[in-house]
């Protein structure tokens, strides 16, 4: 077909009507965007002040290109009677907007940017703020019934977290000069952030904090996937310094502070008001300080765990499949913790030492089990935390070691608390020593007291060399006897530590909610005193069991040079230190010369040897408690065939010669007659450790419990 030019001006007419019917409808389009941009903008503005007691501001609003918007200026004012400081200004904010949700009248934003915004919450001493109604209910709103009895559901609580968090996490975001303020009665914080962004999942980002004094710059970088609540991150200190956890030292006094911390969420499933979380979570360079854990840093260099962890109603769990890796040692642990409702909690003096069933531990049942791997023992001493085993440090070793634990508290039934730990080693022997040479208990040693503020009082050998040493075929046998009743009844026989009687002392402490009764045994007693401080922190008590383990089940030291060592160096009075010294001191004779009743008399004082006096009036009179401890010591002590039962009967009193009768500073009486005693109830200022924990404790009349064995004699 020949195209004349009356067609080519038709079809040029044509296309001349399109376009302009299609550049009015752009312009159509473009008029009728910005006026439903701003008709959702007004929406916006009037929901939020419907929803909260603010003032919000906005700027123009534009599109820059065919779906990117830009709103100039955001501010967010509370009304009165809240404080009326502008508690939000944003200058910039941009996202890529749906135009067909725009004309559905359901604005979907994507592509977030914001840039620079300033966040300032107040609070004043009267307690008015800028900020509590973004959680406070508002009034009118129906309130839900809840019943508290059963405890808080942190499955629920944690779930709903959760799905907040990531739903409200944007796709792609770009967030630019962030900063947060606080300023309070009591605390100060400032948080800048220079950028935050995510693009396709992938998070970087950098802020410093300022809480208080406590200062960190941190770097952010990860992945996140908020459709399937998944999560992999990193925190990390800038510029080659640690990130300090300024809330825990304010709060607990702990420093807390690390490197770099990884945190990953792989699935989460809530079901049955259950939430049951996997995911792993490690640290470099992890460090804690706490004058109740240690009195220096304890660091764990790398460390980390695999969890599988339930949360539910007033419970919490570490499941089976859970990890815990330290350097190249792993332990399997499982844990289950959870609060009885309220009516089942058994409350009582004598049945667990509490009063009400508010308080912290009313109604707890906790169950864990450890058991690790079977490790190499150069890995098992490389993996020990720095700083909380000095003496070991360095030490070297052959064989393997695996270590187990049974724990089970219920605090209706305090009675039943169960406690199992082990350490099993197989062709296990030390080849080098770390910090502190343990075969020194075998040798003379120069050996420091100090007292209970770590000063040191006095510095002398325990060897021949020194000539107040008592070797121990020179101490009288009612002593050692007595000592070993009184303080550690299997001395002999036992490797270290009695379980039963840790266990025994741990539910009278927790009964009287106070560290009323040790439960150390003449080893435990012997490395804390040779070996260790004087500290009582959590970090000296594990490296004591690690270090009497050693010597009991490598057979370091016999017990019998344990003992000589132990009688040599322990205190019994102001500066007395050794058995020479306070047989001397008290009673002006040899070790050897000792007899029973002076026996008695020193292992009574060896828990507390500063109140050495105690168990006398001021007249020199044997208090009734001390007359008490005396014959049941004498006769526990005829039960095992120490003594025999006509020397148990004859026990009497002590007199005192010497240094020690000016010490004990008795007055005279105010006349010449004799005055009857009256029978003396107080208690024994301090307990006996081992005598009613092993069951071994006479009741009235000083019977004493059938069934009990013979522990043989020292050799």
């Amino acid at each position: 077909m020949r195209i004349t030019p009356l067609i080519k001006k038709r079809i040029g007419l044509g296309l001349g009507i399109f376009a302009l019917l299609l550049l009015a409808g752009l312009g159509l389009f473009l008029v009728k965007r910005q006026q439903l941009l701003e008709v959702a903008l007004r929406q916006v503005k009037a929901k939020v002040e419907r929803k909260f007691p603010v003032t919000l501001t906005l700027g123009p609003a534009r599109f820059t290109d065919l779906n990117t918007v830009e709103l100039r200026g955001i501010s967010i004012v509370p009304t009165a009677p809240l404080l009326t400081d502008t508690l939000l200004r944003a200058r910039t904010v941009r996202a890529s907007l749906s135009v067909r949700s725009l004309f559905a009248g359901r604005p979907v934003f994507s592509n977030l940017e914001i840039d620079t915004v300033r966040l300032t919450a107040h609070q004043t001493t009267n307690g008015r703020d800028n900020f509590s109604f973004l959680y406070k209910k508002k009034k009118g709103e129906p309130t839900v019934v809840r019943d508290t009895t059963k405890g808080t559901n942190y499955g629920l609580l944690a779930n709903q977290l959760l799905e907040a968090t990531f739903d409200n996490v944007p796709g792609e975001a770009d967030f630019r000069e962030f900063l947060i303020t606080y300023d309070g009665p009591r605390h100060r914080a400032r948080l800048t952030m220079p950028r935050l962004a995510i693009e396709d999942g992938e998070i970087s980002g950098e802020m410093t904090a300022l809480i208080d004094s406590v200062e960190n710059r941190v770097g952010i970088i990860g992945h996140i996937d908020a459709g399937d609540y998944e999560v992999d991150a990193q925190v990390f200190g800038l510029d080659k310094r640690p990130v300090v956890l300024p809330i825990v030292q304010r709060r607990y006094g702990a420093r807390v502070q690390f490197d770099t911390v990884r945190v990953s969420l792989s699935d989460k499933t809530f079901r049955r008001d259950e939430l049951t979380l996997t995911g792993t979570a490690s640290a470099v360079n992890f460090i804690v300080n706490h004058p109740k854990l240690s009195d220096q840093d304890v660091r764990f260099p790398r460390g980390g765990i695999d969890f599988v962890t339930r949360l539910g109603q007033a419970s919490f769990a570490l499941e089976k499949g859970t990890r815990v890796l330290l350097n190249r040692m792993e332990f399997f642990p499982e844990l289950s913790v959870r609060r009885r409702p309220v009516p089942e909690r058994v409350v009582g003096k004598n049945i667990n030492g509490l009063t009400s069933r508010s308080q912290a531990l009313a109604g707890m049942v906790v169950k864990l089990d450890v058991q690790s791997a079977e490790t190499k023992a150069n890995d098992f001493f490389e993996a020990l935390p720095e700083g909380m085993f000095e003496t070991l440090e360095g030490t070297r070793a052959e064989g393997t070691l695996q270590y187990r634990l049974h724990a089970a508290l219920d605090m209706n039934k305090l009675d039943s608390l169960q406690f199992d730990s082990g350490l099993r080693a197989t062709k296990f022997r030390i080849t080098q020593f770390g910090r502190e040479d343990l075969n020194k208990l075998n040798e003379p040693f120069r050996y420091t007291a100090y007292n209970d503020k770590g000063d040191s009082v006095k510095t002398f050998t325990v060897g021949p060399a020194n000539p107040e040493f008592t070797p121990y075929n020179q101490v009288s046998d009612y002593l050692k006897y007595a000592i070993m009743t009184a303080e550690d009844p299997r001395f002999m026989t036992h490797r270290g530590f009695m379980e039963k009687a840790f266990v025994k002392s741990a539910i009278q402490n927790l009964k009287e909610r106070r560290f009323a009764r040790g439960g150390s045994t003449l080893s435990m007693q012997l490395v804390k005193n040779v070996f260790l401080t004087r500290k009582k922190t959590i970090v000296r008590k594990v490296e004591e069991a690690l270090i009497v383990w050693i010597i009991e089940n490598t057979r370091l030291a016999s017990k019998q040079r344990m003992l000589e060592v132990y009688l040599n160096i322990i205190e019994w009075g102001p500066k007395i230190y050794g058995v020479h010294e306070a047989a001397e001191f008290y009673f002006n004779k040899q070790p050897a010369n000792l007899n029973l009743s002076e026996s008695l008399y020193l292992a009574s004082i060896i828990p507390s040897p500063k109140r050495f006096r105690g168990g006398f009036n001021q007249y020199g009179d044997m208090r009734g408690s001390a007359r008490y401890f005396q014959r049941l010591i004498a006769q526990l002590m005829a039960r095992r065939g120490y003594i025999t039962e006509g020397e148990a009967e004859s026990v009497g009193g002590v007199s005192f010669s010497g240094r020690g009768l000016r010490a004990m500073n008795f007055i005279a009486r105010p006349d010449t007659t004799r005055l009857s005693l009256a029978p003396d109830s107080t208690r024994f200022d301090e307990p006996i450790d081992l005598l009613d924990l092993l069951g071994t404790g006479a009741p009235a009349g000083l019977e004493v419990p059938a069934g009990n064995t013979v522990p043989p004699k020292p050799e």
